[in-house]
């Protein structure tokens, strides 16, 4: 089956299912009044504050990525301003066009004002996949945080310990690729060797322990800072809720969002929120109302920063959707030279 080419025709296969979803919140949903009225108690100056909180959180995992760039690129590497800006960038993709675009997209943006022709592209992917591995490290103390102290639906505890599980081994197994040599593969593995690729030189920042722990330390920060932006939330929507609660659904969060269904998984993000605040004493159309509050909280920081460096850019949201595209042409045309350079496959 080929998916339509034009933007209007692959518009039309998504509207189908979004009206069904809308048919379905309106049909099976909450009393919306009650939701509505939820926000009509909301404490703005508690908005203001989480807000300021979600910006920092922002900063600091920008400032995570940059520690991963200085091991892997060559001099001159990029100043902070410029990885902030294309970290913004990956953010607005990610919340406004399908998939994980803004991986590739924060790649694509920062590689443009990177000299050309000695495997930037390559190296900066890797970085995006070291950056993203030491999510593991925040996530994983965030899930032990949960589990001894949060009050947990039975299904979520499943969900939690499988997430937990799978992050320990894929973290070792990263570590174990980072410091070997790579057996050259078969053209029939072309995927899994640029994926191999990609991840030894992204974690060529593990080999340096003080970077790697200044990377870990700087994303664990990031994810604090998000705690308590979350935790604001809830005060701002007056649920008196413990830190405990904050951290479930901020772990919760992160899991929803791992399989991008459609943007932002908007509807599904929601209930995840909501049904174990259920436990709290929090009544469904408040959790739910919480949630949606605290998305676009979320959305607003990486949509506005990211719509004013877009801008500064001079990209047009079609370039920015075509970007994904171009890094990988890019990317297969910079892997013959360097190979020739390493001398793989000799």
């Amino acid at each position: 089956m080929r998916l339509p080419r034009t933007s209007f025709g692959r518009m039309m296969l998504v509207v189908p299912g979004l009206v069904a979803i809308g048919v379905l919140l309106w049909w099976r949903g909450p009393d919306w009044s009650l939701v509505g009225n939820a926000f009509g108690r909301v404490s703005w100056s508690w908005v203001s504050f989480a807000l300021g909180l979600n910006l920092l959180s922002v900063m600091i995992r920008a400032s995570a990525w940059q520690t991963v760039i200085r091991q892997a690129l060559l001099p001159p590497r990029p100043p902070f301003p410029q990885v902030f800006s294309a970290f913004s960038i990956g953010l607005l993709a990610n919340a406004v066009l399908p998939g994980r675009i803004g991986e590739v997209a924060r790649v694509a943006v920062l590689a443009r004002r990177m000299p050309r022709g000695q495997g930037v592209t390559g190296r900066l992917l890797g970085t995006v996949f070291a950056h993203r591995l030491f999510d593991l490290v925040p996530a994983l103390l965030l899930t032990a945080f949960v589990l001894a102290t949060a009050r947990i639906p039975r299904w979520a505890v499943t969900s939690l310990e499988i997430v937990a599980v799978v992050g320990v081994a894929l973290f070792l197994a990263t570590v174990l690729v980072a410091g070997r040599e790579l057996s050259p593969l078969p053209e029939s593995a072309r995927a899994i060797r640029r994926l191999l690729a990609m991840a030894q030189r992204g974690l060529h920042v593990l080999r340096t322990p003080r970077d790697a722990m200044l990377a870990a330390f700087l994303q664990s920060s990031g994810w604090f800072v998000q705690l308590l932006a979350v935790w604001t939330m809830m005060k701002a929507f007056g649920i008196g809720a413990p830190l405990p609660a904050a951290g479930l659904v901020l772990l919760l969060m992160n899991v929803a969002t791992i399989f991008p269904l459609w943007p932002g998984n908007i509807g599904l993000l929601q209930a995840v929120v909501a049904l174990p605040l259920v436990s709290y004493g929090v009544t469904y159309p408040t959790g739910l109302a919480f949630g949606l509050g605290l998305q676009v909280l979320e959305m607003s920081v990486g949509v506005g920063v990211g719509l004013l460096f877009l801008t500064r850019e001079g990209i047009s949201f079609a370039t920015l959707r075509d970007m994904p595209a171009e890094t990988e042409r890019e990317q297969s045309a910079q892997a013959p030279r360097a190979r020739a350079r390493a001398g793989v496959g000799r």
